[in-house]
């Protein structure tokens, strides 16, 4: 995107959040600080909309996240690629693409290890290549909190789970519960509301909230239906929940509120079937939808090229090596052999679907619009009213350890150079 088109979208989106804000209701005052809650130091809450593109703030759905975003920052932020979930979230709290911190699919297969990757697997050896922040804030005394995050649950750094002990060692948040889908919207903001009225010795500073609401709206029903625009506000009202009980405590907070990815209309019209390419028994499969992954069989790497890496409608074929250096991916051994990347709206299956479907999805090319994830900041950090210009989500995690007072990382992929201007100063003091 150029900077006049960059320009262009962020005046739009000035005024459609400020437009929005004026139709949010006021929120009640909060009661006077008791001498418990008087003189807090900030809490920094990183809360996910999982799924959430960018423009579905502009739906008139989201009174609290549209008047956050005009009285905070807000801008369209791009994700890494590939624009999945538990890699794009690995990204937020580590500040590596994917291909450096070894996330690199929802599934994973490592003939090595003789194991595969799933969005269950919590084995410290497929997570241990990247510290995430809370292991950081941690060490550094700042107490951490995570309700619901992606790899919240692994023992950071321990040992594998074949390993036959009781429990490897490792580190995780003080406090952190598994993710479980039965776990509703209003118990995940309350239980982030009860950690922060414990006494502030056992107090977390940095907070993770998870919501999956809209991802699966959008999965199920396409990111253009009713259904999608129906979850996107009753998460908006969640988090309306979470700052009126913020207040009600007298806890200031800095929100930084993201998106993993966007999502794409899809349709088994619109579907590319490998098997009509090449034959199925000359190479397997890792990954399949947005992108394919595969590996050719034994001898059949020849074959399988010939037939994949030539041009092809509505997809295109790399060999590893050969991924678009704009991508970031390709060098980590668990990336197989062959990607091949659908057009937005496409999907790349082993066969031809047998029914018809119609829904959503992501994993394109992570600059594609339709990948386009949601960011707001606001709190006492941040300036009022601000929209940045377009920037990468490996900027969100210098950004995070500037809040929490951590000093800055060094070889990370991202950068909180695009913050400055719109930061007042730090935030909270390294630690309680």
């Amino acid at each position: 995107m150029g900077p006049r088109a960059a320009t262009t979208l962020a005046g739009v989106l000035v005024a459609a959040v400020l437009a929005l804000a004026g139709c949010a209701a006021s929120e009640p005052e909060p009661p006077p600080l008791s001498r418990a809650t008087a003189g807090r130091q900030p809490v920094t809450l990183l809360v996910s909309i999982d799924g959430f593109r960018e423009d579905y703030l502009r739906r008139g759905a989201t009174p609290t996240l549209s008047r956050l975003a005009a009285g905070g920052v807000t801008g369209v932020m791009h994700p890494s690629f590939p624009s999945k979930t538990f890699p794009n979230h690995w990204t937020l709290v580590t500040g590596l693409r994917p291909d450096r911190h070894g996330i690199v699919g929802n599934r994973m297969e490592s003939p090595e290890h003789r194991a595969v990757f799933t969005m269950a697997t919590d084995d410290p050896w497929w997570w241990s290549a990247a510290s995430p922040l809370w292991v950081d804030a941690e060490r550094a005394g700042i107490r951490t909190a995570a309700m619901f995050w992606p790899g919240a649950n692994v023992a950071i750094g321990g040992m594998s789970g074949e390993v036959e002990r009781p429990e490897p060692a490792g580190m995780r948040p003080s406090d952190w519960v598994p993710y479980n889908k039965a776990v509703n919207d209003s118990q995940r903001v309350n239980m982030v509301l009860d950690w922060l009225r414990r006494p502030e010795e056992i107090r977390p500073s940095f907070v993770t909230l998870y919501f999956d609401k809209v991802d699966t709206a959008g999965h199920h029903h396409g990111p253009d239906s009713a259904q999608t625009t129906q979850a996107v506000a009753e998460v908006d009202k969640a988090i309306g929940v979470l700052v009126a009980g913020l207040k009600a405590l007298g806890q200031p907070a800095n929100l930084v509120i993201v998106a993993d990815h966007g999502m794409a209309a899809t349709s088994s019209e619109r579907t590319i079937a490998l098997d009509t390419l090449a034959d199925p028994e000359r190479y397997h499969l890792v990954e399949t939808g947005p992108f394919a992954s595969l590996a050719p069989r034994p001898g059949a790497a020849a074959d399988v090229e010939r037939a994949l890496l030539a041009p092809h409608e509505h997809m295109q074929c790399w060999r590893k090596a050969d991924i678009p250096a704009r991508f970031h991916y390709g060098a980590n051994p668990r990336v197989p052999p062959i990607l091949c990347l659908a057009q937005p709206g496409w999907l790349i299956q082993a066969s031809a679907p047998r029914q018809p479907a119609s829904g959503g999805n992501h994993g394109y090319d992570n600059m594609a619009p339709e990948m386009n994830a949601l960011f707001i900041a606001t709190g006492p950090a941040f300036a009022a009213g601000r929209v940045l210009p377009d920037f990468d989500n490996v900027d969100i995690y210098p950004l995070l350890r500037q809040l929490i007072g951590l000093p800055a990382a060094v070889g990370v992929d991202g950068s909180s150079a695009v913050f400055q201007d719109v930061l007042k100063g730090p935030a909270v003091p390294a630690t309680n």
